[in-house]
Order: C-alpha cells, then sequence, then structure tokens
C-alpha cells in the first residue's frame, strides 16, 4: 500500500462536495488524484494496466498528471458520472464501447489497494433498497412496514392496513422536466384511488407514512456520528432548502451503536442515514445513502465533517 502516495478521488467534475475535500488534503500536503471513471470514453482520462503473478499493475493519465496505481494510499468513491458512449459511434457500437469501458474501469479500480470510502462493491451492494430494508432489520432498527410489489390487489390490501402509505422509487434515476431541466421524484403520500392496473408495469416500494414532528440526518465518517435534526413543512424537506431549519443534535448511543453495525454489515466506512423523529422520540429508519451529500450540513451547522472524512482518507492503516 502507497502510505506515503496520492489520495485517488473517483467523482464527476461538477461535484463541490469533492472540491472541499481535496481542498483540505492540499491544505494537508496530501498528494490528490482525481478524475472521473467515464472519461475513458472521452479521452479526458487513460490508462494500462498489466495483469501478472503481483495482480493489476498500471497506471492512470490525465492532460496534467499521471499517477501509478500501486502507490495509492486510499480512495475516495465520491459520484462518478455515468459512462455515456461517443455520440460519433453507431447506437451498437455506442452500447459495446460503454460496456466494455464500464466493466473494464469498474474491475481495475475495485483491486486498488488501500483504504476505501466506500469500496465500489460494497457500494453497489448497498444500493439495493430491498437489501437495505433487510440490514436496517438485522441492525436493530425500526422500520415502518413496506411493500415492493407490481401487484395492485396487494397494493390495495397494504394501503387498507395501514391506512396513509407514502411512494418512494426504489433509486433515484436521472430525469428531465419541462426544457431539459433535472427533475426529482419526491417521497409523497399516495392516495389510494390512484392504485391502479398501471401498477403492472413496474416495481413499487410503498410504505406506511410515519407520523414524525421532523426528520434527521445522521452522517457517519468512520465511527463518527454528525446529527442533525431538519425541520420543514413538506413530508419530504428536499422540496424546499428555503423552508429548512437545522439543529445540531446528540446522537443516541443505541442510534450510534445501530448505524455502526449496519455499515460494518455492507463493510462501509461512510453512510448518510435518515430518520423520522417521532412525537414520542422514536427514530423511525428510512434509508442509507453510501454517497449521501453532507457538506451543506457542515456549512449550516459547523459540524467538522470534512475534517473527519480527510482523516480517514490521510491515515491509512
Amino acid at each position: 500500500m502507497g502510505i506515503d502516495g496520492p489520495v485517488l478521488v473517483l467523482t464527476c467534475a461538477d461535484d463541490p462536495t469533492s472540491d472541499v475535500v481535496v481542498s483540505e488534503l492540499n491544505n494537508r500536503g496530501v498528494p490528490v488524484f482525481r478524475c472521473d471513471p467515464a472519461d475513458v470514453l472521452t479521452g479526458r482520462l487513460e490508462i494500462s494496466t498489466h495483469a501478472g503473478a503481483d495482480g493489476l499493475r498500471g497506471r492512470l493519465y490525465t492532460e496534467a498528471t499521471s499517477m501509478d496505481l500501486a502507490s495509492v494510499r486510499s480512495v475516495y468513491y465520491r459520484r462518478p458520472s455515468s459512462y455515456l458512449a461517443p455520440t460519433t459511434m453507431t447506437e451498437q457500437d455506442g452500447r459495446f464501447a460503454k460496456e466494455q469501458a464500464k466493466h473494464g474501469m469498474a474491475g481495475i479500480m475495485a483491486g486498488v489497494r488501500g483504504r476505501w470510502v466506500n469500496h465500489i462493491w460494497r457500494t453497489m451492494e448497498a444500493e439495493f433498497k430491498p437489501a437495505q430494508l433487510i440490514a436496517a432489520r438485522e441492525a436493530g432498527f425500526v422500520v415502518s412496514p413496506t411493500i415492493i410489489t407490481n401487484r395492485v390487489d396487494d397494493a390495495r390490501a397494504f394501503a387498507k392496513e395501514h391506512g396513509s402509505i407514502v411512494y418512494k422509487p426504489l433509486q433515484n434515476t436521472d430525469l428531465a422536466g419541462p426544457g431539459g431541466r433535472a427533475a426529482a421524484i419526491w417521497v409523497n403520500e399516495v392516495d389510494p384511488a390512484d392504485l391502479d392496473d398501471s401498477l403492472s408495469l413496474t416495481l413499487h416500494l410503498f410504505q406506511r407514512r410515519v407520523d414524525k414532528v421532523a426528520d434527521v440526518r445522521v452522517t457517519v465518517i468512520g465511527d463518527e456520528p454528525f446529527s442533525v435534526r431538519i425541520d420543514s413543512p413538506h413530508l419530504d424537506w428536499r422540496r424546499d432548502y428555503g423552508q429548512v431549519g437545522y439543529t445540531v443534535v446528540d446522537t443516541p448511543e443505541y442510534i450510534a451503536r445501530r448505524c455502526r453495525r449496519y455499515l460494518d454489515r455492507f463493510g462501509l466506512l461512510f453512510g448518510a442515514f435518515d430518520f423520522g423523529l417521532t412525537h414520542d422520540g422514536s427514530w423511525i429508519w428510512y434509508e442509507c445513502n453510501t454517497g449521501g451529500q453532507w457538506h451543506w450540513l457542515e456549512l449550516e451547522t459547523g459540524l467538522p465533517m470534512t475534517a473527519a472524512l480527510v482523516d480517514l482518507l490521510e491515515i491509512t492503516r
């Protein structure tokens, strides 16, 4: 392991959260190599690796510099771009090129030694909501009753049993609204009258609505939990950040312990946990995002999250 080598930051070009991490690493005199793996399809990133008795050896090249993969001390796997085929290719050739690049780069990067925050394979496993739900219950969290289905009769029965229910996407998807602007699907309450045969076209996740007074975001970095209460008039506070209030709160010991148990289940060092806080003070688990945003909370509250994350990347075992 290159304990004095660079931190490899894998993310897209437009990632302000990674910007502050890179800046702090620079301030500490820690070398950094930042790239977007998807740039192998644009020519902005080049790579050559050799498989031998000692594993994969090779270098990454950008226009400005290059890096020996064996020298990496740690990896910050943040938010790489999706692999997009060059527009000059035919549809079939482009699909082939995209899949070759995606599988080649993922396999090579996954073999890089050093501490990962978080490892690409562990991140992929933890992205699946059904796996999250199972792990959350095993970790001891209280989870709202949930159904994942494409059967309209079962969805109606679930709504009848639990009263107020909400819909949540199983995965965030890049969507476009009017004028090509980015669009999002918020967590919404479901009117049972809207449950019709169109449900059969794909899978849907429904949960019993949590009777909450606020939300809590717990960002776990290594062994440090940073908890912020989020007050908003909306069911999904992400609808309007201008109406959100933030308050630093203590993390109950049992919540911190369960968060760590959950992360250990997937082999993760970072997780952004979301909870609903009920009238009686219970914490109801919503989800855990392995690449969740956190820097805006540091700006709002002063919590030293950048320092905690850079400590993980700088100080290797």
